[in-house]
């Protein structure tokens, strides 16, 4: 049961067609129209709605932008539309609604459910969504690295959970190789660093510093540098605030305070303004008191002593010696000592260390080595049922008695110490694990088995790329499936054949062909046809939903070019018949 289905496009300014709309169906919709006409800029639209790039060259002549716009039907617990409301997405009456703007300088937008996205989020939500086939896509099934992910797509669980196993070791030990070869080719450069650190450390636990010393030095040495003048500052203080015992008739500060409060306590009982005043004039006089107390105390203990002043700038030139070098103070330079320290002790400990990672990747091979056999194990398995599989929809396409198989093979590595151990041999490894997977092709019997992009024409290529996708569209299904010129290179029963696996395909899935093939045509459960104007564009009314007499007579013109034939007008209502009882 197909449960996302692609409703519609619009595209407007995109190469040849200037406004159209491509109303799709949920089963299985053929795309036809003279060479030229614009059928593979609905595979272009689809594209740009699936996150490709977008090329500024694909703009109309004459347009500012080109704009596709997609709608499409889900259910909202769907893994797509998940992702989408994380994006802040919102449904419109049951559908997605997708939109992507070109503008010709290159700029791209993309919009997801009424909110700007990144284009980056269009490629996540097609995954889930789309499978897309062309020509590029065939040439891409020719890569290693594609078949070997394919098969693995097929594969499940089986090789799925063995390869999450691999990964997660894989990459501990590149980090684990990584780290061993910084301490061993930077073995020198680290012993530098210790040399430095060692002797900063020694060097500072020489002088000893106390944290904030430098500032009490300081402190102390323009104290005792101006002792003199702070001597006789604080005993002409002393004297103004206690009197001068060598100048009886002197007044000073602690006497006037005094008489003042004698003066206010004689009359104090008639007003209480004057009693309280009184009292502050008594606190006076004690603060006074102490005052001039810790200043004969200051000019007593004042050391003036010139040694004492020549051992602290002594101890002061020590201390901004190691300022210089380590920081800004000596808090600085203590914090740099145990900085110092720590990383001295991560230094000196390389030794333990190379050994503990070296024991470390030994184990991680080893591991590596059995996770790889076991992933091995797992794709010769499944590559026996992927080979059986294909092999036998080749069969149901006209290719009755080719063979595919896949070949699953691992390099010996160049070094044996960069390499692992399986089944006895030091093999190359890499991401994936140690498999070398290669689809082959033997077309007829008594052919030998080559890779499929040797051992098939063009058109068997299409074939095979067909059936590889109905093989995964019962292991891993997408909703849509869109394939462009599939069918080239085919034609007579083989073409027949096609069509009616595509229809077998539409009966799970939505499938949309651009073809120029008659027989692959007449399977559709609908058929757009798509046609220029007499300017060369394509307009809203040049992509039209062909029924009935119209149908007959585009599938009369892909049969013999000709509309009006009467043989091929009956060709093709005998071919619209035969497709409808074969579905």
């Amino acid at each position: 049961m197909v449960v996302s289905v692609l409703e519609e496009m619009r595209i407007r300014s995109l190469g040849v067609i200037e406004d159209a709309v491509v109303e799709l169906s949920p089963g299985f919709t053929a795309v036809t129209g003279e060479t030229g006409a614009g059928k593979t800029m609905v595979v272009t639209s689809l594209g740009l709605l699936l996150g490709g790039r977008a090329d500024p060259a694909l703009v109309r002549i004459g347009a500012k932008q080109a704009v596709v716009e997609g709608r499409i039907t889900m259910d909202p617990g769907e893994r797509a539309w998940v992702r989408a409301e994380e994006a802040g997405a919102e449904l419109d009456d049951g559908a997605l609604l997708i939109s992507r703007t070109v503008s010709a300088e290159g700029r791209s937008r993309a919009h997801v459910g009424g909110r700007t996205v990144p284009v980056g989020l269009l490629g996540e939500l097609a995954d889930d969504l789309v499978a897309v086939h062309g020509q590029t896509d065939q040439q891409g099934l020719l890569r290693p690295a594609r078949q070997r992910s394919a098969l693995d797509r097929y594969a499940g669980d089986a090789v799925a959970v063995p390869l999450e196993k691999y990964g997660a070791a894989y990459r501990r030990l590149r980090e684990v190789a990584g780290e061993l070869d910084e301490l061993t080719t930077r073995a020198r450069e680290r012993a530098q660093e210790a040399d430095l650190l060692r002797f900063g450390i020694e060097e500072i636990s020489a002088a000893e510093p106390l944290p904030g010393e430098d500032a009490e030095l300081a402190a102390e040495a323009e104290r005792l540098g101006n002792a003199e003048a702070l001597a006789s500052a604080a005993t002409l203080a002393h004297a103004a605030l206690a009197g001068n015992p060598e100048d009886p008739e002197g007044v000073d500060a602690a006497t006037l305070a005094a008489g003042a409060q004698r003066a206010l306590d004689a009359v104090s009982a008639h007003d209480p303004v004057l009693s309280t005043l009184a009292a502050r004039l008594g606190e006076i006089g004690i603060l006074l008191g102490d005052v001039a107390g810790e200043l004969a105390g200051y000019a007593d203990n004042l050391d003036a002593d010139p040694l004492r002043l020549a051992a602290v700038e002594e101890r002061r030139a020590v201390l901004a010696h190691l300022v210089r070098k380590y920081g800004t103070d000596i808090d600085d330079v203590l914090a740099w000592g145990g900085r110092g320290a720590t990383r001295l002790g991560e230094l000196e400990g390389d030794d333990e260390r190379i050994g503990e990672l070296t024991a470390e990747r030994d184990a991680l091979r080893a591991e590596i080595g059995g996770l790889a056999q076991a992933l091995s194990d797992a794709r010769e398995e499944a590559a026996d049922r992927f080979a059986a599989a294909v092999t036998a929809e080749l069969a149901e396409l006209a290719m009755p008695h080719a063979r595919v198989t896949v070949a699953i093979r691992q390099a010996d590595a160049a070094d044996p110490e960069d390499g692992i151990e399986v089944n006895g041999r030091a093999v190359a490894f890499g991401a994936t694990g140690v498999d070398e997977v290669e689809l082959q092709l033997a077309p007829h019997p008594g052919a030998q088995a080559r890779p499929i992009a040797k051992g098939a024409s063009g058109g068997e290529l299409s074939r095979v790329m067909l059936a590889v996708e109905v093989v995964f569209a019962g292991s891993d299904p997408v909703p849509t499936y869109l394939f462009d010129e599939v069918d080239a290179g085919v034609g007579g029963k083989a073409a027949v054949e096609v069509g009616r696996r595509l229809a077998r395909l539409a009966r799970t899935a939505q499938v949309v062909v651009v073809t120029h093939l008659p027989q692959v045509a007449a399977f559709a459960d609908r058929q757009l046809l798509v046609e220029k104007t007499n300017d060369g564009s394509v307009t809203r009314s040049g992509v039209t939903i062909l029924d009935g007499e119209a149908r007959v007579r585009e599938l009369s013109r892909m049969l013999a070019g000709l509309e009006d034939s009467e043989l091929g007008r009956a060709h093709a209502e005998e071919l619209l018949a035969a497709a409808k009882a074969a579905r």
